[in-house]
């Protein structure tokens, strides 16, 4: 019998994990493949995002409610998730920037906090883990550490003579970097919300555009993924601290989103097996290695 396939997700914190990437997951979770969802931190230090829960009592409860939020994730998309057990750095602001809070995840020294990791991927040997690029996706702190442990614990998990006291090694096979957006896609998006005479809420991003660097050229895998969609939403929706579910990122008709861009996208920046780019399929190269298993 074929291997069964086996997907990792590393995210920073609850919420991520359905705000990128998650129509991809749930498409692989319908086909059979176990996802993992590793979740660094507790999203301690968040923001209440949805103005109707913006209140004292939720401030108060915070670390407990978004537990909560993730459980209720967690079941929408059908997925396993683990809790790394790091604290939220929060995102700094100001200028200067203050310093990171004492103990935070983002302050942790890398070959430690990828430990945890490397335990994880020996226990559920994925053959793909999916992380944030070297700019964390966006530059918030636990971002950017969630990526360093991420690329630590994809080296480090194969070796015998790297953390023996972890567990029986498991070398994944395939590394990627979500790739949220792009330039191609915001257009694509804008220009299809403008044929409807609605008002777009991309043009913003596209007139502060020339301020940040194109990531469409380093896309190398598109998994058509529309028809979860909606799954991704329902997830997203249900971490109600964090988005407003009558604010932007759920303004575009779903039909629109569907037709104009219809994948999640990715770069592939490790891989053990034979995949020739571009691809539509994170299991492209793996599905063949696991058959002859």
């Amino acid at each position: 019998m074929a291997e069964q396939l086996r997907l990792m997700a590393v995210h920073a914190h609850p919420d991520d994990e359905s705000s990128k990437g998650a129509a991809t997951t749930a498409k692989y979770v319908a086909e059979g493949v176990d996802v993992l969802v590793v979740t660094c931190t507790g999203g301690e230090r968040g923001s209440v995002l949805n103005p109707k829960l913006d209140r004292p009592d939720v401030w108060a409860n915070i670390a407990e409610i978004r537990r909560a939020e993730m459980d209720a994730a967690r079941a929408i998309l059908g997925i396993e998730q683990a809790w790394l057990g790091f604290v939220d750095s929060g995102l700094p602001e100001g200028d200067p920037l203050p310093p990171l809070p004492e103990g935070c995840f983002a302050l942790q020294d890398v070959a430690v906090a990828a430990g945890p990791l490397v335990r994880l991927m020996r226990q559920f040997r994925p053959h793909v883990v999916t992380t944030y690029d070297e700019e964390g996706g966006y530059p918030h702190p636990d971002h950017i550490m969630c990526h360093k442990v991420s690329v630590a614990a994809f080296e480090a998990a194969g070796d015998a003579e790297r953390y023996p006291e972890l567990g029986e090694p498991w070398q994944p096979l395939k590394l990627y970097y979500d790739i949220g957006f792009s330039k191609g896609k915001i257009l694509a998006l804008h220009e299809a919300i403008l044929a409807t005479g609605i008002e777009s809420p991309y043009a913003e991003w596209l007139t502060r555009w020339d301020d940040r660097p194109d990531k469409g050229p380093r896309i190398t895998t598109r998994v058509d993924c529309a028809e979860y969609f909606p799954v991704r939403d329902d997830a997203l929706r249900a971490h109600a601290t964090q988005v407003d579910p009558d604010g932007f990122w759920f303004q575009v008709p779903m039909e629109l989103q569907q037709r104009a861009w219809p994948t999640e996208d990715f770069e592939l920046v490790r891989s053990l097996v034979d995949s020739p780019l571009p691809e539509s399929d994170l299991f492209a190269g793996v599905r063949e290695t696991a058959d002859a298993r």
